[in-house]
């Protein structure tokens, strides 16, 4: 079910959206020259980078715009909280996850923890991410903590969900990537589900899950509303449960 939204969470990887338009834009322009004065051959294949080029930055403004959003919500609506869960964002940035869980929960509340790298998300700050969920009226519901993804700030087994969209790709070896797999699992109550939404190294986390004594470790690609220009840069859904004590 798609909710109206009230914060600016901004634009996921600014620097790639500019790049696509970019090389759009300049294509375009040699596409235009090449019609009217010639070389008709580098017309021609200006025209067709001018089309791939411009389809993707089309795509990839939509997801990081609208997209997301729309997937987040099916995901959460599958996910069928009660709404007394503690729920962690691993990576919450400007609180489009963040904000989306606070809205589900009653009693519980939803912590995000994040480094605030502007590299990865425009505009990314804490003080963002509280004035959004003070929009959308789920500040009494939401906590937001300033920390790394590879040694989390919170005891073992604190939340019963543990969610992450589109953060962890962005650390830079694989063994880190692991190590925040690990801690993400480690908070994890028995009993309790992550869920991440990903761009790459999935298959590395759900490795990392399984051997780690996760359950229901699953995968599968989204559609086209999380495409980040083109279906090669597909976002991928991971699940898994851990253990009940």
């Amino acid at each position: 079910m798609a909710r109206t939204r009230h914060g600016d969470y901004g634009y996921d990887a600014p620097h790639a959206l500019v790049i696509f338009g970019t090389v759009a834009m300049v294509s375009g322009v040699i596409a235009t020259v090449g019609w009217w004065r010639g070389p008709i051959q580098l017309a021609r294949i200006a025209t067709v980078y001018f089309v791939f080029f411009l389809g993707n930055a089309g795509s990839f403004f939509y997801t990081t715009r609208r997209g997301k959003f729309l997937e987040w919500d099916a995901i959460l609506d599958r996910a069928g909280l009660r709404g007394d869960e503690h729920v962690l964002d691993m990576g919450c940035g400007r609180g489009a996850v963040l904000t989306a869980v606070a809205k589900r929960l009653t009693t519980g509340r939803v912590t995000g923890v994040d480094i605030w790298s502007t590299h990865d998300q425009s505009g990314n700050a804490r003080d963002v991410t509280l004035r959004n969920a003070s929009l959308e009226g789920v500040a009494d519901r939401v906590d937001v903590e300033t920390g790394d993804m590879r040694a989390l700030p919170f005891p073992d087994a604190s939340f019963d969900v543990v969610v992450s969209s589109l953060a962890i790709h962005n650390i830079t070896s694989n063994d880190d990537r692991r190590r925040a797999i690990a801690e993400g699992f480690r908070v994890l109550k028995p009993g309790g589900r992550m869920v991440i939404a990903d761009i790459r190294a999935t298959s590395i986390y759900a490795d990392t899950l399984r051997k780690l004594g996760a359950s229901n470790v699953d995968r599968r690609r989204l559609g086209w509303r999380f495409w980040w220009g083109n279906p090669v840069a597909a976002t991928t859904l991971l699940t898994a449960t851990k253990a009940a004590a």
